[in-house]
């Protein structure tokens, strides 16, 4: 299991870190050759009214086309919770603490609302991570004719985070042979 990755993605209710909130968070883990091994829980986070209210244009939208905004809405999972269920998945599967890195797209931003509003989640996640989007902005420099897989942009955490072992997958079979 050292070598496995720990898949997060979360949808917040915008990107700002004073005001706003994780409002989905979903977990994969799989070995280090990309191979699921736990497709974890898929947790929508109850927020109240007033902070989905201050979503931003953007969020107000996507959110809302997809049913995020609802769900969460009629959510009765805080956000204490959903950190306890994921940890519980974790330690089921046998994930080592401090030893399996954080994986995703752009997975820094995740990381920073995670310590913020799941610090246990954090502490208990190796401290390195592995970002997808550092490696799609190399690929888009270093390999400008060859296009990555295309993503449907759901904007929902469970799918981003399958298109992003997708799109890992992509760039190991086309660079890292």
């Amino acid at each position: 299991m050292d070598d496995a990755l720990v898949w997060i993605d979360c949808e917040m209710t915008g990107l700002d870190l004073t005001v706003d909130h994780i409002i989905e968070i979903a977990v994969i883990i799989t070995d280090g050759h990309l191979n699921i091994i736990a497709e974890g829980p898929n947790i929508i986070v109850h927020q109240p009214k007033s902070v989905l209210d201050g979503m931003n244009e953007w969020c107000t939208k996507h959110h809302g086309e997809s049913g995020l905004t609802a769900s969460v809405l009629a959510s009765i999972i805080s956000t204490t919770q959903a950190e306890a269920q994921i940890l519980a998945f974790l330690e089921a599967h046998k994930v080592p603490k401090g030893k399996v890195p954080l994986a995703g797209n752009s997975v820094h931003a995740d990381k920073a609302f995670l310590k913020k509003e799941m610090p246990l989640l954090v502490d208990f996640l190796h401290y390195r991570i592995v970002d997808v989007s550092t490696v799609k902005e190399l690929w888009r420099r270093w390999y400008p004719n060859v296009t990555p897989p295309q993503k449907k942009w759901t904007h929902r955490a469970l799918d981003d985070i399958k298109e992003s072992i997708a799109e890992l997958q992509f760039y190991h079979d086309n660079i890292f042979k």
